[in-house]
């Protein structure tokens, strides 16, 4: 008999999350019936959405996230002992996974074999060949649909999902300004990833020095934060400028009853007939194989530069997700379990 651990939600969040919010749980893992698959768990993501979803199921419940782990029993021949699955098993160092009967409970809810990543990571298909990567692709070139010479604005720039958007912004020839949180991000993102300019909005006169870097204007605009610096961004785009909302970080763990103030963005939508679109990775499920394969490419080729925040230890996944909310990381925040 194998014994698990998890970590499970008994109290709803309110403001940043709490150790006190969780309860870990060691329990026995059954017999495998046919179908099933126990999953050893090997990495772990941490997100934002963990914070901005956690009300979609009562509580308690199992926390859900993305993870990598590898079959040591199978009761399944499509994934025998030693293949690796991604799945939205969550915070847990074992798991038994059956493909045909598993219920989507959650949209994010799927699971498949580790694609060939060439020799790299099995964690980077929780990050920049997985949902956030994927989620920067698909945005970015669904929704902005850039063309080069064009000058692309993101939000959240160091961040999984907003490092990815700018160096595809970079591939497909386009200017790119980032706004993050800290000094060491900003140098990051401008030596690293190749940035043209990047800001720290704690510091940075955002109206200011956006006008000054893009002067002619921003014609596409990757939204991860949401809040005032929106506002001021929208304020500044070209005629018909495109805008994907990928995420509100601003506004994840404060009171949604009262919920902080921005500027009007009416007169900018209609003065420059800007198109606005939220966007959600389900609605693109279907096609997740082909991103995941252009990725994986643009890695090998050098020109995509996966990047990594590490935390050790199962025991470290809730330091991990509260430290990724307070911005400590730089790239995918992942934990090895």
């Amino acid at each position: 008999m194998v014994k698990a651990r998890k970590y499970v939600v008994k109290k709803y969040f309110e403001g940043v999350p709490k150790r006190s919010d969780y309860e870990i749980v060691e329990y026995e893992i059954p017999p495998l019936k046919d179908g099933d698959v126990l999953v050893k768990t090997e990495w772990v993501s941490v997100d934002p959405y963990l914070r901005s979803y956690h009300r979609v199921h009562p509580v308690p419940y199992d926390q859900f996230s993305f993870q990598v782990g590898i079959v040591e029993q199978s009761k399944d021949p499509n994934f025998p002992v030693g293949s690796r699955i991604v799945s939205h098993k969550g915070w847990c160092d074992y798991a038994v996974i059956n493909i045909a009967k598993d219920v989507r409970n959650y949209y994010l809810d799927v699971t498949y074999k580790l694609p060939d990543l060439k020799g790299m990571s099995p964690s980077i298909a929780i990050g920049t060949v997985g949902m956030p990567g994927l989620s920067a692709y698909f945005a970015f070139l669904e929704v902005c649909q850039p063309k080069a010479g064009e000058t692309v604005v993101v939000t959240g720039a160091a961040g999984a999902v907003g490092s990815v958007v700018g160096q595809i912004a970079k591939i497909k020839g386009c200017k790119v300004i980032g706004f993050a949180g800290s000094d060491d991000k900003v140098e990051w993102l401008e030596k690293e990833l190749g940035f043209d300019k990047a800001f720290n909005y704690k510091t940075a006169d955002v109206q200011k020095e956006l006008k000054a870097a893009a002067p002619n204007g921003v014609d596409s605009y990757f939204d991860n934060v949401g809040g005032e610096i929106s506002s001021i961004i929208i304020g500044q785009m070209n005629k018909r400028g495109r805008v994907v909302v990928c995420g509100s970080i601003s506004s994840y763990n404060e009171d949604q009853t009262k919920l902080p103030k921005a500027t009007i963005l009416q007169p900018s939508i209609l003065g420059n007939e800007l198109r606005i679109e939220g966007f959600l990775i389900p609605s693109y499920i279907d096609r997740w194989p082909e991103g995941i394969e252009q990725l994986i490419t643009w890695i090998k080729n050098g020109q995509l530069k996966p990047t990594e925040h590490v935390t050790v230890g199962f025991d470290k996944i809730f330091d991990a997700f509260v430290g990724m909310l307070a911005g400590e990381n730089i790239g995918k925040a992942v934990v090895k379990v």
